[in-house]
């Protein structure tokens, strides 16, 4: 299975559709929304957000979604990054909802060599989520430092660091 990509295997156009999906339930949202300190009734009372929102029910709050989505996208794109060097734009465009699946895929808009180093590059990416209906919930685009294939060689190929099993 392949966990990011080099430079090279970069192509700008290129779709990465994001496999498998996640279905958001309750927990899952209200263990985020507890971790984070994030203590807003629309996420956490159902009787606040059915009497008082216009959504009439809690919302999934926008910081999971994304977090989602960043992680499902690190296999296909930042595997191998060396750094995530700005999340240059984020939108919520959707709200998401307790049993909504999640899915997503990212698409290259550029890359470009590092002019300060040889063995990188940086490559400029839009993630888009969106539920089980295909209602988009989320954009963001963000520019990634990744190796180059020279970069992997020096430092073990590609899985640096993983240890050979011992012989009986």
């Amino acid at each position: 299975m392949q966990f990011g990509r080099s430079y090279e295997e970069f192509e700008v156009g290129a779709v990465y559709k994001h496999w498998p999906g996640k279905t958001v339930t309750e927990y899952d949202d209200h263990l985020f929304c507890l971790l984070t300190m994030n203590h807003h009734p629309l996420h956490l009372d159902a009787n606040y957000a059915e009497q008082t929102t216009q959504f009439g029910k809690n919302v999934v709050v926008g910081n999971y979604v994304y977090s989602i989505l960043l992680g499902m996208s690190v296999p296909d794109v930042s595997g191998k990054a060396i750094a995530n060097l700005e999340i240059e734009s984020l939108r919520h465009v959707a709200p998401t909802y307790h049993g909504d699946t999640i899915y997503g895929e990212t698409v290259v808009l550029d890359k470009w060599e590092s002019t300060s180093k040889d063995d990188r590059g940086i490559v400029h990416v839009e993630t888009k989520g969106y539920k089980q209906d295909g209602t988009v919930v989320c954009l963001f685009r963000r520019k990634v430092m990744v190796p180059k294939n020279n970069y992997l060689e020096a430092r073990g190929g590609e899985q640096p660091g993983r240890p050979v099993p011992a012989t009986d």
